[in-house]
């Protein structure tokens, strides 16, 4: 199975299947050719970027990612504030240092190809990178795949329709929503037990909750980050953020008696959303949970928790983090949270399935309501398309995550007030995105073709 630490990571926006995935498959192919003893023959590297990256890599910051990638960068240790200058400097200079060691030329024009209508076989989220020496012969070749959540595998790891990537043995393995009530009634324990026992098995406890804390940790940074930072997004839709005024107003108003506003918590929960996807769409540091476009949910949730949940503490957010992770790898094996392969429902309804489990068991849920309220957080988002406006992961993409979190919160106290037994099992829901997602027309899975892409005009 997947560690919850597969399925969470740290990187930068604005997308972690186009930002992401290709800044660590430039950097695998700078180590694929130092490990073969080719980089010293490599004068140029052509990187090719097909289907979705190919469609929508500018607004993404594909090209961006690869230039960084090629030089050695890790998306979650990069320098942000100095990002914009380095990518101007291997313009202006035409010339990249592959892994910061070896000097070849760069022009973009040539070296930087996104093919808008070609595709690779297995994926949407396709890339191909070839070394070239001086005379412009290939040196090395290899085609990688981003798909979902900053995952990225090679061509190797091809397995059937899907793409595969490594797994550890664990003591209770599970590949349903359906085996995972079974061993939670079998032990006697919840979600998070299981996910727990099963993390343990590749690392020591006390490793796991700093990580995960870690994890939270950045998350609380990306929510301030996006409540002081003010102005306009980058892109030309010219997008103005909003959390820095709402955070401003709703600070004023605290204090005020809570029945003069009985929905002022969602308020809050808007903010918190706004604030990580914002800072997303800039560029900022964020945790993919479970990608980049769906960022804000979990984290307004856990917010939400927080500041909201009687006797909320540290040991909270460790079981949120496992329930839900429990509830995202499900998803990812069965399915996808790729924008580009199965649309937005892979992304959010994701997200807000995760969040929605996750929140239900901190408020008391047994197993079966955690799953209950899964579906429901998933099914409620079946069929939603990826159509960013201008290929940038903005509108409808900001205002997506708070819907989706206020919709998590719901879904986790509806299946409160039930007994966990519903007539949609989560499996059906998840079955049902990856069917959905088979036959939604490619315009719908971010290549801004269709939606609202097509139907709103850039300005």
């Amino acid at each position: 199975m997947l560690s919850a630490l597969d399925l969470y990571s740290i990187g930068i926006g604005p997308s972690s299947s186009h930002t992401v995935g290709p800044m660590r498959a430039a950097r695998r192919f700078v180590q694929h050719l130092i490990d073969d003893g080719a980089l010293a023959r490599t004068a140029a590297v052509r990187t090719e970027l097909f289907g979705s990256l190919g469609a929508t890599g500018l607004g993404h910051g594909s090209d961006k990612a690869v230039i960084l990638g090629l030089q050695g960068e890790d998306p979650e240790t990069v320098e942000i504030l100095g990002i914009e200058e380095r990518i101007a400097a291997a313009h202006r200079d035409g010339e990249l240092r592959l892994a910061g060691l070896h000097r070849v030329s760069f022009q973009a024009k040539e070296d930087l190809i996104l093919h808008r209508r070609r595709s690779l076989p297995a994926h949407p989220n396709g890339m191909t990178f070839t070394a070239l020496d001086s005379r412009g012969e290939p040196v090395a070749q290899r085609s990688y795949y981003s798909i979902g959540g900053g995952f990225v595998v090679d061509e190797e790891a091809i397995s059937g329709d899907r793409l595969t990537t490594p797994t550890v043995p664990v003591p209770h393995p599970f590949n349903t929503a359906a085996e995972l009530l079974e061993v939670c009634e079998h032990e006697g324990l919840a979600i998070s037990d299981i996910m727990l026992r099963n993390e343990c098995a590749r690392r020591p406890e006390a490793e796991l909750r700093a990580r995960l804390l870690h994890l939270w940790s950045v998350m609380q940074d990306c929510v301030k980050a996006g409540c002081d930072n003010a102005g306009i997004l980058p892109g030309g839709l010219r997008v103005q953020r909003r959390a820095p005024a709402l955070f401003a107003e709703l600070t004023a108003e605290q204090g005020i008696e809570d029945d003069a506003d009985p929905l002022r918590a969602m308020e809050w929960v808007n903010l918190f959303a706004l604030a990580v996807n914002e800072e997303n769409a800039a560029g900022g540091r964020i945790v993919t949970a479970p990608t980049n476009g769906a960022a804000g949910i979990l984290p307004a949730v856990l917010h939400y928790y927080a500041m909201f949940v009687p006797g909320a503490d540290d040991d909270g957010v460790v079981r949120f983090l496992l329930t839900a992770a429990a509830i995202g790898i499900l998803i990812k094996e069965n399915a996808s949270i790729s924008g580009a392969e199965v649309g937005c429902q892979g992304e959010i309804g994701s997200a807000c399935a995760m969040a929605a489990g996750a929140l239900c068991e901190l408020l008391g849920g047994s197993p079966a309501q955690v799953e209950n309220a899964a579906e429901i957080g998933l099914e409620h988002n079946l069929g939603l398309t990826c159509d960013p406006v201008g290929g940038l992961v903005q509108i409808p993409c900001i205002e997506r995550n708070a819907i989706g979190s206020v919709k998590a919160i719901n879904a986790a106290r509806l299946a409160l007030r039930g007994d966990g037994q519903h007539k949609v099992p989560l499996d059906s829901a998840i079955k049902t995105l990856r069917e959905t997602g088979a036959d939604m027309k490619s315009k719908y899975k971010e290549t801004s073709r269709g939606g609202l892409a097509v139907n709103v005009i850039e300005c």
